[in-house]
Parts: structure tokens; C-alpha cells; sequence
């Protein structure tokens, strides 16, 4: 476990911990201390985005697959994933941007719903430690909503806003408006919004606590070394949900 000291971590140290069919090898909290998990199959990593690469390429070249919890995985990043694992044919990487089951359903159900309405915008919460805004789900629930929307033949949406303060229509990925707010009490939530002629839906998601994200970890532990593709984003295909 690289991150093992983190919210995150802790928590997935404790979930290897008491399942019968892991072994914890080695709890990493600093790049020193890689060599120790030198044996393991997988090492699961909840570091920092400005860490992780750096323990991707190490974790590679020593053979070792990975399961990636850490954020900031965009395009230029997954791409220098391919990359690395290029040279290593027998590792596999799993990238998730949420590891909790019914995170990844609402995802799912956001895609299958995008190509149905005019409107789409996404509002996540998280707590006020987080690092990056918007969060990787939103990220990647923005980038489906905008694959889906596209593939469909969808208009442009609409919006006729001509002046606004800097950031109140939220950030702009893949063409919709994401919008991050950090707010203590807050653990992970997001909600998407979608809005045609008569009629809006509503798909939210609450995490209440980080236990909430071990099922999806563990899950990815037990078949990361047997998935097809060398980098896999997202838990959808270990699910049945492409």
C-alpha cells in the first residue's frame, strides 16, 4: 500500500488486512521506502497527484501491477501510462476515479442518460483537504457525458450567458460545466443534473464514509493481474458495465 498513512489509505490497509484471500506486504508512506514492497503482486496507490507517476514508472519497471486511486490522471498522463507499460508487457494497470460501486453506476447511468437531454452539469462536494477540483469522478463523468452526447449527434447546449463573474459557470471539461465546492462535513458526493423541455433528472451519489470505497478496492486487487488490457480506466469492465 503506497499512501498507507493517508485518510484513504488507512483505510484500505485495514480492508487487505481483514479480507481472508489478501496479505499486506508492505504499508509505504514515503518514496524510501518503495523497496519494501519490492514482493508484492499489486500495490494499491493513494499518494498525491505529483507523486504518483514517479511510483508508476518504479512500480512498472519491477514488474509490479497497480491499482491507482490517486488523482490527476488526465489524456497526457494515461498516455505516458501506455507508454511505460510498452516495454512491459506483463504488468496491468488500473486507473479508477472512484472506487465505490454505486459511484460507478451513477457514472454509468449519467452516459446512458446524456444523449436524452438538452442540458448537462455536474456539482461535486468534497471536504476541504482535497487537493484537486474538479475531483477525477467528475472528470470522468464529464468526459462520458461528452462522448455520449457526441456519438448521439447532440446540439450544442444551450446557454446564453454573455457576462459573468470569473468561475460562476463553473469549469469548462469537455465542454460541460463542472462545478467543485469544498465544504467541511463533507466526504465525497457529486450529483449530475440534465435538463430538456418540460423535464430535469437528477443522478446523485453520497459517499457517508471512506469504508464506502473498499468493496471497489478490493475488488480491483483480486483482478487487476488478469485484465485484458495492460491500462484498464475505470472499474466498469470488472463489473459487466461496457
Amino acid at each position: 500500500m503506497f499512501g498507507a498513512n493517508g485518510r484513504m489509505g488507512s483505510e484500505v490497509v485495514r480492508a487487505v488486512t481483514q479480507a481472508a484471500d489478501t496479505e499486506l506486504v508492505a504499508a509505504v508512506d514515503e518514496a524510501s521506502q518503495r523497496e519494501s514492497a519490492g514482493g508484492a503482486d499489486v500495490v494499491v496507490d493513494f499518494t498525491h497527484p505529483d507523486a504518483v507517476m514517479d511510483n508508476l514508472r518504479w512500480l512498472v519497471a519491477n514488474g509490479i501491477h497497480v491499482v491507482v486511486g490517486t488523482s490527476g490522471f488526465d489524456e497526457a498522463r494515461l498516455s505516458e501510462v501506455r507508454d511505460l507499460l510498452a516495454h512491459h508487457p506483463g504488468v496491468r494497470v488500473l486507473v479508477a476515479p472512484n472506487f465505490g460501486i454505486a459511484a460507478v453506476l451513477m457514472m454509468h447511468f449519467a452516459e446512458k442518460a446524456a444523449p436524452f437531454f438538452d442540458s448537462a452539469e455536474i456539482v461535486e462536494l468534497h471536504h476541504p483537504n482535497k487537493v484537486d477540483a474538479p475531483s477525477g469522478t467528475a472528470q470522468r463523468t464529464a468526459e462520458l457525458v461528452s462522448r455520449a452526447r457526441e456519438q448521439a449527434g447532440a446540439d450544442a447546449m444551450p446557454d446564453a450567458t454573455t457576462s459573468e463573474a470569473p468561475g460562476a459557470r463553473g469549469a469548462d471539461v469537455a465542454g460541460v460545466p463542472v462545478h467543485a465546492l469544498r465544504m467541511a462535513g463533507s466526504i465525497a458526493h457529486q450529483e449530475v443534473l440534465f435538463g430538456t423541455h418540460g423535464e430535469t433528472l437528477k443522478i446523485r451519489h453520497d459517499s457517508m464514509s471512506r469504508e464506502s470505497f473498499m468493496p471497489g478496492v478490493l475488488l480491483g486487487v483480486r483482478q487487476v493481474a488478469d485484465l485484458p488490457q495492460q491500462l484498464t480506466v475505470g472499474l466498469e469492465p470488472l463489473l459487466g458495465l461496457e
